[in-house]
């Protein structure tokens, strides 16, 4: 292996020096290759959904970067790749003179304008004839060349993919280039996060900006990034979450206010975890929790048209369904129904004998409220597969939730689930100040005993609520999980474009 990486790394350095002197031969013959702009007036998507045989003559201007290239003597052909696909350009030197001869000193990978004329060649495929070329950008690094071809059965082989994971992570401006699926699934994502505006600004709430620089972190259970500003000489934190700066502003007399932001948590990387991700987090004013479950239905549901023009998506081998209504259950109803064990109302001695009969490791400082959530996490969780509610959660997992109004010990809480994975959480938010306060002390002492997650006390938080707070649903969407469901990706780091790597060797 250390003999091949040794190959690879002289086999790179001679293209990469070959490039250089084609670059000092382009510059001897007074061509700029990095010159400042090019007016385009097309892209390859509309010249190939746009002319049609026998239409006027049709100039464009077009740009981008070469990805495939076959030189033929006083002729070649190029497919250049812009951000909407490849276009063939064809190049003759009795139109282009030295020119053309400048052309052979470029290589897959650099980017260049091209005027002329659209037609179909004799193949049938929609070109431009070259009547003027401009390199924009040499590349002096040779990008991984991947090879398509048609088997006798029709199907796309492919040789010679970028398919290793962690250089794709790391180089995503190659993996874009040469990977066209990949470039689809952040397109994707782009509408996903329109769509959710456009629903949100259709009911009029509004969207806002709260810091992510905070003096004390809360709004969910998780470890902090912590900095140091040097002018106040102080401790800040990375948010871990945007709701109580978003709760202050319900306080403040908004109805209703949103925010999609990045947060930040200081915890271990897998397949649903990144430390820095994107949330959405509504909050409206006298709303409670059953409302906001038809609200996240409807919304999620409008993506998915908005996305794949219907409400269903395929995921490993799943076909899910996202139409309304989703099914409910309570936390307590699932679990049992899973397991045959009812946990309502058991001691955490009793809970800790029944997460070792599931054979469930158990962290010795967490309490009882945290021994149901990992329970249910191993026993329920990865069998919702179908979007689901997962209802009234104990009093001690949710400490910004109102008490339930007719279970004591539980508050209305719901979480959404698909695939297994939880896209979703949402409140009755607590507004009452006391209560609030008593949940932050006892959160206070989770910590004290070793919970390093447990929330801290917020006494500007509760100042706020001690003006008055009105009745307030509250919802926090993952928008990554939500992402990787409605395009189909298995890792988070997938619909992330700079995901978080450990450094280079």
């Amino acid at each position: 292996m250390e003999d091949q990486n040794k190959e690879y790394h002289e086999e790179l350095n001679e293209l990469m020096k070959r490039r250089r002197e084609e670059l000092d031969h382009l510059r001897a013959a007074g061509v700029e290759p990095y010159p400042h702009e090019f007016e385009r007036n097309a892209s390859a998507a509309e010249v190939l959904s746009k002319y049609t045989d026998g239409m006027a003559p049709w100039i464009v201007s077009v740009a981008g970067r070469i990805v495939s290239l076959r030189r033929m003597g006083k002729a070649s052909f190029a497919h250049v790749l812009d951000m909407t696909g490849r276009l063939q350009v064809y190049l003759k030197k009795d139109d282009l003179g030295e020119a053309y001869d400048h052309f052979r000193l470029l290589d897959i990978g650099d980017i260049i304008g091209v005027e002329g004329t659209v037609f179909r060649t004799r193949t049938g495929e929609v070109s431009v004839h070259a009547q003027r070329y401009v390199l924009l950008s040499k590349s002096l690094r040779p990008l991984p060349v991947v090879k398509e071809k048609t088997d006798e059965q029709g199907n796309t082989v492919v040789f010679d993919p970028f398919s290793d994971k962690e250089l794709r992570y790391r180089q995503r401006y190659v993996d874009l280039v040469v990977n066209p699926a990949v470039r689809e699934t952040f397109i994707k994502r782009s509408v996903i996060l329109r769509q959710m505006r456009r629903f949100l600004d259709d009911k009029n709430f509004l969207e806002v900006e709260t810091p992510a620089l905070q003096p004390i972190y809360g709004g969910a259970s998780a470890r902090p990034f912590m900095t140091h500003h040097n002018a106040l000489d102080m401790p800040l934190y990375l948010r871990i979450a945007d709701e109580l700066y978003l709760k202050r502003l319900i306080v403040g007399g908004f109805d209703g206010v949103y925010e999609i932001a990045k947060d930040f948590r200081n915890e271990g990387m897998d397949r649903t975890h990144n430390p820095e991700f994107t949330m959405m987090e509504l909050y409206v004013a006298y709303r409670e929790y059953r409302w906001m479950m038809e609200l996240v239905e409807q919304m999620v549901h409008s993506i998915a048209v908005a996305l794949n023009g219907g409400p269903t998506v395929s995921i490993g081998g799943n076909t899910i369904d996202f139409t309304p209504p989703w099914k409910r259950m309570t936390m307590f109803g699932a679990i049992e129904q899973h397991t045959g064990r009812a946990l309502r109302g058991k001691s955490e001695a009793e809970l800790r004998a029944v997460a070792k009969e599931l054979h469930i490791d158990l962290d010795p400082k967490i309490g009882a409220g945290k021994i149901i959530d990992e329970i249910f996490s191993a026993t329920v969780q990865p069998r919702l597969v179908q979007p689901t509610f997962i209802m009234d959660y104990p009093v001690e997992l949710s400490p910004l939730a109102k008490a339930h109004r007719s279970e004591p010990g539980l508050v209305e809480r719901f979480e959404g689930f698909v695939n297994g994975q939880e896209i979703c959480n949402a409140f009755s938010e607590l507004n009452d100040p006391l209560d609030q306060r008593a949940r932050f002390e006892e959160q206070v002492r989770l910590r004290e005993r070793g919970d390093d997650e447990a929330q801290t006390m917020d006494d500007d938080f509760l100042r706020a609520l001690e003006y008055g707070m009105p009745p307030t649903a509250g919802l926090g969407i993952g928008v990554d999980r939500l992402v990787m469901l409605l395009t189909g990706q298995d890792h988070i780091r997938d619909v992330i474009l700079f995901p978080q790597m450990r450094p280079e060797k």
